[in-house]
């Protein structure tokens, strides 16, 4: 009737707005939400571990780039779980439910007066807290990796298939909610956290800095909940992942089978596939596996850069923060890289290199990498400059020395009173060495890690956008999901390497180990050079479009094979026919021959 249709009417107005769906709105507000709480999490999360479990730099860093490595490991089961099994919608709201409560169990574990039983402001059994927290991590890990791969697909599947332009806009906007809400919370968790909070006594409010990242990411589910009833779910298809890892396993297992000399070698040991493989997709592993060759040495870069949310914050700890009109907090100056990036990307974009393309250089994505990951490595020069201003040491006649660490900055004057009976083997330096301040100092300046903050964002604009672009151009049409994973596994491994590094090294001195990341990637650096200039490019679209030629369609193939069966089997007939005729011909010639020989004999 008229009224169910104006309903309707109405109905689809509703859903439909200026052309985009209504539902992606919940789409971009869930992920604001989302980044906002696992950004405002990890800014203060290094300071929480050294300041509130009292864990030593080596073990806070440790710890730290554990949960960094889980969190980019985690993406490829969420996809495989999404694609093969739940779907993208339910794989979001079931992780999201995880991630959820992660962030409150965190936020529970920094309450400080939850063990204090004596009421001093120290808590009594910090066990608790310490296993809360690593299970708060470890479900944030879970939620945060396992939904990454899903939300940004899931907004792609709202649009059909003609709204192509409305899709590159959706995802502008999607990009610009996980900027703001990275920017906006590295900015404002920290200033919850510098507050004083408690019931018996006044302390650093973590359970604040931590209890509105989980309040954001309650918001960020009841938002993508609510608008179930507008979204385009689609059923699992299957994990591409998982097709290509049992091509892969099929050719390496064919390979060995004809290990044997007396088998013709192939072109390709992904030919050995040939056999249950389609051709095509055998092609595209190829193509993925050479790119994936040079993703290799790729984790150094991100051993260097995510140490801004560990060394460089901890670096910061021991540097004067006060600007003027405000005072900024050490895991404050985090939000120098988001910042930095937003001006410096449309900057290289418009500016810098079209002036390099008008130069008539040739300034390949490969060669862009190479170049950021060397202004990665002097980002690390520039941190151990600043760190040796940052150290004191003393050092007796006979070579021996000891770490003396004191806050004095440039102009300040100190006079250091060592006693006669001070023993550098066993004595310790702090309480053994007494400094008399004669001039105050002006401390070091926070203002004094922009220089490495803005080389690393630098490295990070021309490696890493770069980076994405280049695997985006060089991947098969299916399968740019897979270096997606293969991607976000180099930030793992890079990850990872912090850990093994900084534990098999024991540097004493912390500018000595950034020189050691510095030369480390400085290496890998020329390592990658030299793959890349063997590196040939490739069209992906020209590769797949010669497999849709007719001798390459397994129809078009299996029709040609049935024709020439018929034209074989047609043509046998023909020949079994002709011999019949010519065996009977011959009977009836000897017949008529023998008549005539009885007539003759008669």
């Amino acid at each position: 009737d008229v009224s169910s249709m104006n309903g309707l009417k109405y109905s689809l107005h509703f859903l439909w707005v200026c052309g985009y769906p209504l539902s992606i709105f919940f789409i971009v507000v869930n992920e604001f939400c989302e980044r906002f709480s696992y950004y405002g999490m990890r800014a203060v999360l290094v300071l929480y571990f050294r300041y509130f479990l009292k864990w030593d730099d080596d073990l806070a860093t440790s710890i730290y780039h554990t949960f960094v490595a889980l969190c980019y490991l985690t993406p490829i089961l969420g996809a495989i779980v999404a694609d093969s099994w739940l779907g993208k919608f339910k794989t979001i709201v079931y992780l999201s439910i995880v991630y959820t409560l992660g962030q409150v169990v965190m936020a529970v574990s920094a309450i400080h007066d939850l063990t204090d039983t004596d009421m001093d402001g120290v808590p009594n059994n910090m066990v608790v807290h310490v296993a809360l927290s690593m299970t708060g991590l470890l479900l944030i890990a879970l939620g945060t990796g396992g939904i990454k791969p899903c939300v940004a697909a899931f907004g792609g599947d709202q649009f059909e298939d003609h709204q192509e332009k409305q899709r590159s806009t959706f995802f502008s906007i999607f990009y610009l909610s996980i900027n703001a809400g990275s920017l906006l919370s590295t900015i404002i968790t920290p200033i919850l956290r510098a507050q004083e909070c408690g019931i018996h006594s006044q302390q650093k409010c973590y359970p604040l800095a931590f209890g509105v990242p989980a309040a954001l990411m309650v918001v960020a589910l009841i938002v993508f909940i609510s608008g179930s009833s507008m979204y385009t779910k689609t059923a699992p298809k299957g994990n591409i992942m998982l097709e290509v890892c049992k091509c892969i396993g099929f050719a390496i297992h064919n390979r060995f089978r004809h290990r044997s000399k007396k088998f013709p070698k192939r072109e390709h040991w992904m030919d050995w596939a040939d056999e249950k493989y389609d051709k095509l997709l055998v092609a595209q592993v190829k193509m993925v596996l050479k790119v994936l060759f040079l993703y290799i040495p790729l984790p150094m870069f991100w051993t260097l850069f995510d140490q801004q949310g560990s060394r460089w914050t901890l670096q910061a700890t021991t540097m004067d923060g006060d600007f003027g009109i405000t005072v900024i907090q050490p895991d404050q100056m985090q939000t120098v890289n988001p910042i930095l990036i937003l001006i410096m990307v449309p900057v290289m974009d418009s500016v810098i290199y079209p002036l390099i393309k008008k130069c008539h250089l040739n300034f390949t994505p490969l060669k862009r990498m190479t170049v950021g990951m060397f202004v990665a490595a002097m980002a690390f020069v520039a941190a151990a400059l600043l760190q040796l201003q940052i150290d004191f040491r003393i050092t007796n006649t006979g070579g021996q020395s000891c770490l003396y660490n004191k806050q004095m900055g440039f102009g300040s004057s100190f006079t250091f009173v060592i006693p006669s009976t001070f023993d550098i083997q066993s004595s310790n330096c702090k309480q053994a060495i007494q400094a008399v301040e004669d001039i105050k100092p002006n401390t070091i300046h926070m203002g004094w890690q922009i220089p490495q903050y803005f080389l690393m964002t630098s490295g990070e604009v021309v490696f890493s956008v770069t980076g994405l672009e280049f695997s985006y151009s060089q991947a098969p049409s299916n399968m740019k999901s897979v270096l997606q994973a293969g991607w976000l596994l180099t930030v793992a491994v890079g990850n990872i390497i912090v850990l093994i590094v900084a534990e098999a090294a024991q540097l004493p001195d912390q500018w000595a180990e950034y020189i050691l990341f510095a030369s480390l990637l400085v290496l890998v650096c020329i390592i990658f050079g030299i793959m890349s200039y063997f590196y040939t490019y490739t069209d992906p679209a020209e590769i797949e479009a010669r497999f849709a030629l007719p001798e390459y369609d397994p129809e078009e193939k299996k029709k040609k094979k049935d024709s020439i069966v018929m034209e074989w089997k047609d043509s046998l007939k023909r020949k079994v026919s002709g011999s019949r005729k010519r065996s009977n011909s011959s009977k009836g010639s000897d017949k008529q021959d023998n008549d005539e020989l009885k007539q003759s004999r008669m």
